[in-house]
């Protein structure tokens, strides 16, 4: 069973310097029926404007996952990443998946510090198995021949295939396809299923999604894309 939802259907919200689509409820956006899915809680598609950002602020009980589009984004947060001589230089660029648990608590700032370029994101927030376990932070880059052609597992909670580890029953996938490119994926029993398209154009199981449309998928043991046209693709393996 699929469950489209068009890119207009989602939530939007104009700060001026941000512009943000919410595919489920999220700030001053309330859809009862769009509270997320399976463990999946928030996609936010923002854009930051040159020289502003999100200033310090907290999270806790959630893992958190940023996916560059364009542009850069400066990362800095209370467990020392982004500081002179922490742990990680905390910028995240195209390519990059930055990962933020938040656990007992962390306090993160979030920064465009380009002059004249927008910085083009996605905002993941998936919830965890466990509350109440250690913030910890980790980015990886998966360059676009990884993702070429094929579903490249970037998150997942055993870090399988060097991907990065979250503490929640749920995959990520990055996809790029266009033309005759094309790839499966294979669903465990009772598993369930969120695309979203982050560009272009794609088939889904003879389901036709343009640029930020999305699929609901429940009760399917199988997906097929086919049929891109310079689409890049996020797919959710999900816990029931």
């Amino acid at each position: 069973m699929m469950q489209l939802i068009k890119s207009s259907d989602r939530g939007y919200a104009d700060h001026g310097w941000l512009k943000s689509f919410h595919s489920f409820s999220f700030a001053d956006y309330y859809d009862p029926a769009r509270m997320g899915f399976g463990p999946l809680r928030v996609i936010n598609e923002d854009k930051i404007a040159a020289g502003k950002g999100f200033g310090t602020h907290g999270h806790r009980d959630m893992e958190i996952i940023s996916y560059v589009l364009s542009g850069e984004l400066a990362h800095k947060d209370s467990m020392g990443n982004g500081e002179a001589g922490g742990a990680n230089a905390g910028v995240i660029r195209p390519g990059d998946v930055q990962r933020m648990s938040a656990g007992t608590g962390v306090m993160h700032s979030e920064f465009n510090h380009a002059k004249d370029e927008t910085t083009h994101f996605l905002q993941i927030w998936i919830r965890p198995d466990a509350r109440g376990i250690a913030p910890s932070y980790e980015q990886k880059h998966f360059d676009a021949g990884s993702k070429r052609g094929r579903l490249r597992l970037v998150a997942a909670n055993d870090g399988a295939e060097g991907s990065v580890t979250i503490h929640a029953d749920a995959r990520l996938y990055a996809g790029l396809f266009d033309g005759a490119e094309q790839a499966d994926l294979e669903l465990a029993p009772g598993r369930l299923a969120y695309v979203h398209l982050v560009r272009g154009a794609l088939s889904v199981n003879g389901q036709d999604l343009t640029t930020g449309d999305a699929l609901q998928i429940r009760e399917t043991s199988r997906l097929a894309l086919t049929a891109g046209h310079d689409a890049e693709v996020l797919v959710f393996d999900l816990a029931a």
